[in-house]
């Protein structure tokens, strides 16, 4: 796992993402364990920190694909990696046991999102697009 701390304009912390699973053999990682402080939700600042890692991922570090991990229930989150422009390649169904002591430990259905490389020029334009409408 390589963590990044989010900083917003101020450079002050309002959040955290990583990279994680990483499988240098495959060229592919995922991004996640993103946590947002309450203030900055709904900003522009998940879409530039998914930019910028995404960017890195697939022009520095030379990633076939990208991937998403969420809860099966956690349409806010699925919504916002479909608005990144992955596209679901699937869910892992029983996926995890959830020992949170309110779940009761029931089990959790994973949705597996993706981009692929040669999906990412399509969604860099999306996004910086994004942002444009978010400037003005």
């Amino acid at each position: 796992m390589n963590p990044f701390c989010v900083l917003d304009a101020s450079g002050t912390p309002v959040g955290m993402t990583t990279y994680m699973n990483i499988d240098e053999d495959n060229l592919r990682l995922e991004i996640g364990s993103t946590w947002y402080r309450g203030s900055v939700q709904r900003t522009a600042i998940n879409t530039e920190c998914k930019l910028m890692l995404l960017s890195h991922a697939f022009e520095k570090l030379n990633c076939i694909a990208v991937e998403f991990r969420t809860h099966w229930f956690n349409q806010q989150s699925r919504r916002g990696i479909e608005r990144l422009g992955a596209k679901l390649d699937g869910v892992l169904r029983s996926h995890q046991i959830n020992r949170h002591p309110d779940a009761k430990n029931s089990l959790r259905d994973t949705c597996v999102y993706s981009i692929l490389a040669n999906e990412f020029p399509t969604a860099q334009a999306n996004l910086l697009y994004r942002l444009s409408m978010l400037g003005n």
